[in-house]
C-alpha cells in the first residue's frame, strides 16, 4: 500500500454515483484501502449490477437516493467524492433535466455534506468543460470553448456549473476541495448501450458488423484505462491541491486508428463504415498532464494495446448483442 493510501484506512468515504462504470472501480478501490464506503445512487444510468461483487464486503453499504434532492447523511465523513452524473452523450442527451440538476443541485448537495463534516470534497469534472478546444493538447489554465445552448451544453454547462459552486464553497466556505477533470476513460463494467466508442467498437468487433466511425475518423481521443483514472483521483483525493488537474492518458488516436487497431486485435474480419458526425463533437482531445504528474505524483501505466485487449475479454464474456448502425460517442 502506497503511503498516500494510509491516509484512507478507516475513512467514511460518501461516493455519489458509485454503482457507475468509475464509481464502482472507486468504491472497491476505496475498500481495499481499508475505507468505509458509502454509495449513494438512484440507479438512472449506474447499475447495481457493476457493484454486486463489493455486497457483503465489511463497510459497504448503498442507500439508493437522488443527490439532486438530498444525499442522506451517514455521520461521520471524512471524504465526498462527486461522481453523480450522466457521462455519455446517451444518455445526457436522453435526461437533460437530470443531468443539469444532479451537476447544480447535486453538486450543492454534496458540498454541504462535506461542509457539514469539515471532510475533504473531489468533485469529477470532465475534459467537456474545454468544449471544442482551440489550444491543444488541454491544460487547466484554458477555459474552454463550449456551445452553451447545444446539444451536449447540458453535459458541459453542467459540470463547469459545478467548477464553479466547487470554487466558490472552498472560497466562501473553506471547504477542502479538489477537481479533477476526466478524459475519455475505458475497461470492463462500461455500459453497452451508451454509445461509448470502446464497447461499441468492439461488440461490433466481436460480432462481425461493421464498426461505425463518425464524420472521417480524424477526430482524436485520449483513452485512459480506468484503474489508472482511479488512481489518480485518490491521488488527489489524498494530496492537498485544489486543482483542477486533468486525469486522463496523454496518448491520442484517431477514430480511424482505433477503429482499425479493435479489428486487428480482436481479429475480427469486419469493415469500417463511416457515419455523420455527431453535433458539436469536439475534433481534438488530450490532456496535458504536467499539473498531474507535478502534484500527484501520477501518470496512466496502461498501454492502449494491453487495455484493449483486456476490455475485449471482458466484453466477449458478457451475454448481450451489439447494437450495430449508430455511431459511437467519444
Amino acid at each position: 500500500m502506497n503511503d498516500w493510501e494510509e491516509s484512507l484506512r478507516g475513512a467514511r468515504v460518501v461516493v455519489t454515483g458509485g454503482a457507475g462504470f468509475v464509481g464502482s472501480w472507486l468504491s472497491e478501490r476505496l475498500l481495499d484501502a481499508g475505507a468505509e464506503v458509502w454509495i449513494v445512487d438512484n440507479l438512472l444510468t449506474g447499475s447495481a449490477d457493476k457493484i454486486e461483487h463489493l455486497f457483503g464486503r465489511p463497510g459497504f453499504a448503498i442507500t439508493i437516493a437522488d443527490a439532486s434532492h438530498a444525499i442522506p447523511d451517514p455521520g461521520g465523513v471524512d471524504l465526498v467524492m462527486h461522481l453523480a452524473c450522466p457521462a455519455s452523450p446517451v444518455h445526457y442527451q436522453r435526461l437533460p433535466l437530470e443531468t443539469l440538476r444532479v451537476a447544480s443541485e447535486g453538486t450543492v448537495n454534496a458540498l454541504e455534506l462535506a461542509d457539514r463534516h469539515n471532510a475533504r470534497f473531489v468533485l469529477t469534472s470532465t475534459s467537456e468543460v474545454y468544449g471544442e478546444p482551440e489550444v491543444h493538447p488541454q491544460r487547466e489554465e484554458y477555459w474552454g470553448h463550449v456551445n452553451p445552448i447545444g446539444v451536449r451544453s447540458v453535459y458541459d454547462e453542467g459540470k463547469r456549473f459545478a467548477e464553479a459552486t466547487t470554487m466558490a464553497y472552498a472560497r466562501e466556505r473553506g471547504v477542502d476541495v479538489g477537481v479533477a477533470r476526466l478524459f475519455n476513460t475505458y475497461g470492463p463494467r462500461m455500459s453497452l448501450d451508451d454509445g461509448r466508442v470502446v464497447p461499441t467498437f468492439l461488440g461490433q468487433a466481436l460480432s462481425g458488423a461493421p464498426l461505425t466511425v463518425a464524420g472521417d475518423g480524424s477526430q482524436t481521443r485520449s483513452l485512459c484505462w480506468v484503474e489508472d483514472t482511479v488512481e489518480g483521483l485518490l491521488r488527489l483525493a489524498c494530496a492537498d491541491v485544489a486543482g483542477p488537474v486533468n486525469i486522463g492518458n496523454d496518448q491520442e488516436v484517431t477514430m480511424l486508428e482505433l477503429a482499425r487497431l479493435v479489428i486487428e486485435l480482436t481479429g475480427s474480419e469486419s469493415s469500417i463504415h463511416h457515419v455523420a458526425l455527431p453535433a458539436d463533437d469536439p475534433h481534438v482531445r488530450r490532456p496535458d498532464l504536467t499539473r498531474a504528474r507535478l502534484l500527484l505524483g501520477w501518470e496512466p501505466e496502461m498501454s492502449l494495446e494491453e487495455g484493449l485487449k483486456r476490455t475485449a475479454r471482458w466484453r466477449e464474456e458478457v451475454d448481450a448483442a451489439p447494437t450495430a448502425g449508430e455511431a459511437p460517442h467519444h
